[in-house]
C-alpha cells in the first residue's frame, strides 16, 4: 500500500503523537517501504511547541530523533491531505470523527490507546514508547500486507484464527480439504510468515457465498477485513457472478456496519443458523451491477 499520508494525533502534539510519527519513519524505512509521509498534530495544540524532554529521550532506543519537532494544529489542509489518522485514544477519534464528518476519512486508535505520560518521569515515557513501537509494528503488518491464494503453508495460521475468532471454528482437515474444492476461492491477508486474516468464498452456478472471513484480534481495526472483501468481490465479480452473499449474527453490528458500508443489504434471516450461543443468522447479499 503506497502513496499513503498517515497523521498521528494526540492531545498537544508533544509526546505521544510526534514519538509515534518518528517510529513508524523507522519502521517504514526498515521494511524498505516507499511512498509513505508520516505527521503528526495535536487536537489542542499550541504551534510551535518543542517535542518534550522525556519523549525526546525515550524514542532514542529506537534510533529516532525527534529535537526538531514542532507542534502543530489539525488544519484543513492536513485533513484534506491526510489518508489515514491514526489516534492515540477512542476519545480523540470521537472527537476528529466528530470535526471531519464531511471528509470520510478512515480514522482508527492505535492499539487499545496508549495512555498520556505527561507528567511521568523517563521511565514512564520509555514504556509509552515501547507500547508505542509494539503497535505501530502491528498496525505497519496490518497496512502492509499482502493477498495471496491459500496455500498449505496457511492452514495452521488460518486454523488459529478460525479457533480465536468463533466458537464453532472450523477443524484443520476442513481448511485442507478446501485447496482440493473446485468451487472454492480463499485468499490469505499475509505479512511474512504471519496469517493475520483470511477470507473463503464458494461459487456455484453463478453465485457467490462468503463462509468466513476473519482478521486476529490484535490486526483489526486497520482495514484488513476491508482489503479481504474488496478482493473477495472483485474476484467474484470477475468470475461472472451475480452476487456475493454472507451470513452474520444478528448482533454481531461492528460486522453488519462494516458489510452495509461496502453495499451488502439485509435480505433474510436463517433462523438458529448459528450455535455457542444459539443466534439467527442475518443474510446479507451484495449484487453486481
Amino acid at each position: 500500500m503506497n502513496n499513503m499520508n498517515i497523521t498521528f494525533v494526540c492531545t498537544g502534539n508533544t509526546c505521544r503523537s510526534p514519538m509515534a510519527e518518528g517510529i513508524f519513519k523507522k519502521i517504514v524505512e526498515a521494511r524498505n517501504i516507499n511512498d509513505i509521509q508520516c505527521r503528526s498534530c495535536g487536537l489542542s495544540a499550541y504551534s510551535g511547541d518543542c517535542a518534550s524532554p522525556n519523549a525526546i529521550e525515550a524514542v532514542k532506543k529506537y534510533g529516532v530523533n525527534i529535537e526538531n519537532h514542532r507542534s502543530s494544529v489539525l488544519t484543513q489542509y492536513l485533513a484534506l491531505e491526510t489518508d489515514l489518522f491514526v489516534c492515540m485514544t477512542k476519545a480523540h477519534a470521537q472527537a476528529l470523527k466528530n470535526a471531519l464528518y464531511m471528509y470520510n476519512k478512515k480514522i482508527t486508535v492505535l492499539g487499545g490507546g496508549i495512555p498520556d505520560p505527561y507528567g511521568g518521569d523517563l521511565q514512564v515515557y520509555k514504556n509509552c514508547a515501547d507500547e508505542i513501537y509494539r503497535n505501530l509494528s502491528i498496525l505497519a503488518d496490518a497496512l502492509f500486507c499482502e493477498l495471496q491464494p491459500m496455500s498449505e503453508n496457511h492452514i495452521d495460521g488460518i486454523y488459529n484464527i478460525e479457533n480465536e475468532c468463533f466458537s464453532a471454528p472450523w477443524s484443520r482437515d476442513s481448511i485442507a480439504e478446501e485447496l482440493n474444492n473446485n468451487t472454492a476461492h480463499f485468499r490469505v491477508a499475509v505479512s511474512g510468515d504471519k496469517v493475520i486474516g483470511y477470507i473463503g468464498v464458494h461459487e456455484v452456478a453463478g453465485e457467490a457465498y462468503i463462509a468466513n472471513v476473519a482478521v486476529s484480534e490484535i490486526y483489526r481495526g486497520y482495514g484488513v477485513a476491508s482489503r479481504l472483501m474488496e478482493d473477495a468481490e472483485n474476484g467474484a465479480r470477475e468470475r461472472g457472478c451475480e452476487f456475493i452473499s454472507l451470513e452474520v449474527r444478528k448482533s454481531n453490528q461492528p460486522a453488519i456496519n462494516l458489510y452495509k458500508k461496502r453495499g451488502y443489504a439485509p435480505l433474510g434471516e436463517r433462523k438458529n443458523f448459528y450455535t455457542n450461543p444459539p443466534e439467527d443468522g442475518l443474510i446479507m447479499t451484495l449484487y453486481f451491477k
